[in-house]
């Protein structure tokens, strides 16, 4: 009875553990940056219109300032291919002839306990031949592609005019989170009127795209695989 009970409860930790759902990890290294309020100026000049509250109908919007948000197009497409090849051969020989010594070659007798060696008329000639062969080789393929838009905030405007961005996108699906994220350096100039930039004019690029929660930890190497494909296994 008891042994039914464990086994009911470890079953029922099992579906319980099934259910959890992953909460979402945001990195801080990738947060916004909020702006700094500034608390209004006091102006007595005696007329109705604010210059500080304008608000112009006739320019486009660009981010310019910490705090400003724009879009970043992603449109990234790597691809990358190696080969390599290697063939090793060595061949090794030694010989040396019985020696003459005093005018005459020696020969001698093994004693016989050897039984499975040659005990008659030995001599000092030697013979030792090897041959060394190693040939591997390696192919590599890799594409990656990934395309989408991505909202990000400016967190630094440099000295030169250039902003220093960076955001993240959190996903979530069923039980697991999909992760944007993206920093780096752009030049005002790069903006576009809908302001948007592209990441191909994102300097110091760090762009991520990751996950976690069930779907991902299937894709995991476990720890014994990974000891089986390291450097460590010698076979």
């Amino acid at each position: 009875m008891k042994r039914v009970i464990h086994i009911l409860l470890f079953a029922s930790l099992i579906v319980m553990t099934g259910c959890v759902k992953t909460a979402a990890k945001r990195d801080p290294a990738y947060a916004s940056v909020r702006p700094v309020a500034v608390a209004p100026q006091t102006k007595n000049d005696g007329a109705i219109f604010d210059v500080s509250k304008n608000v112009s109908l006739f320019e486009d919007y660009r981010a310019r300032r910490v705090g400003d948000i724009l879009t970043v197009k992603l449109n990234e497409k790597t691809e990358a291919e190696k080969a390599t090849e290697t063939k090793i051969a060595k061949n090794n020989s030694n010989s040396i002839t019985n020696p003459t010594i005093f005018g005459t070659t020696p020969e001698f007798d093994l004693p016989g306990i050897l039984p499975l060696a040659n005990t008659k008329k030995n001599n000092l000639a030697f013979n030792l031949g090897s041959t060394h062969n190693f040939k591997g080789a390696g192919d590599s393929d890799q594409s990656n592609k990934l395309t989408g838009d991505i909202s990000v905030s400016v967190v630094e405007v440099l000295p030169n005019g250039n902003l220093v961005i960076r955001g993240e996108k959190v996903i979530t699906i069923n039980q697991g989170n999909e992760y944007i994220r993206i920093s780096g350096m752009i030049s005002p100039r790069d903006i576009d009127a809908d302001n948007t930039v592209s990441s191909k004019r994102i300097a110091d690029a760090q762009i991520a795209y990751v996950g976690d929660g069930p779907t991902n930890d299937a894709n995991v190497v476990g720890w014994l695989g990974r000891f089986f494909l390291s450097s460590l296994m010698p076979f």
